[in-house]
């Protein structure tokens, strides 16, 4: 049986910690960007670790991509509600196929931007810089949605404030993130000086 007939509940015994086998599951052009686009494994169960401090944690991903984040998270913490909003229909396709495949029930995937949804909700959020696809043209997922730094000020600008009204408590954690993007008042705890992985608590 090859890997793509590999049916749900037969999946390798290293799915969640190997990112080549993980990313085998999915088309050729997307494992091909998954070392620039898709969080790490390692990354993802490090990160989830500190956005799901007590069961009931509600994270969001923003620019989920193809679940990797969500699924991987939601899998080591499946007390926890994880959800990933994408505004790619392409890669929220593929994000539900990898979802069913691995039979995670603590993830939620939503199409559309991010800037549509009331970051109220949820205790953490997760930031894989979905924004610098607007000033680095070498580096795109693809060309089927707008570029501009405009888009890129208002993202960011948009993401600031919302994280503004966040409780004190809620927790941030940014893979290849800038700091200026992080409003004042939140507190960063923790970082690996290894990878541009940083944990963020509001006060």
């Amino acid at each position: 049986m090859s890997e793509k007939e590999i049916e749900p509940g037969l999946l390798p015994l290293n799915y969640y910690v190997n990112d080549s086998v993980f990313d085998s599951f999915f088309p050729e052009q997307i494992k091909k960007i998954s070392k620039v686009h898709w969080t790490p494994l390692a990354i993802a169960k490090k990160a989830a670790s500190f956005l799901a401090p007590v069961p009931g944690s509600r994270i969001l991903d923003i620019g989920s991509g193809i679940g990797k984040f969500c699924i991987a998270a939601a899998h080591f913490f499946p007390d926890s509600e994880f959800h990933g909003v994408e505004q790619r229909k392409d890669l929220f396709n593929l994000a539900i196929e990898a979802q069913q495949r691995s039979e995670v029930n603590n993830v939620q995937f939503l199409h559309g931007n991010f800037t549509e949804l009331s970051l109220e909700y949820y205790d953490s959020i997760y930031f894989y810089n979905a924004f610098a696809e607007n000033m680095i043209d070498v580096a795109r997922i693809d060309e089927s949605i707008d570029y501009s730094p405009g888009l890129y000020a208002y993202y960011s600008n948009y993401l600031c404030k919302a994280l503004e009204n966040k409780a004190s408590g809620t927790r941030l954690v940014t893979y290849h993130g800038y700091e200026h993007e992080i409003p004042i008042g939140y507190k960063m705890v923790e970082q690996d000086i290894r990878k541009p992985l940083k944990m963020w608590i509001k006060e």
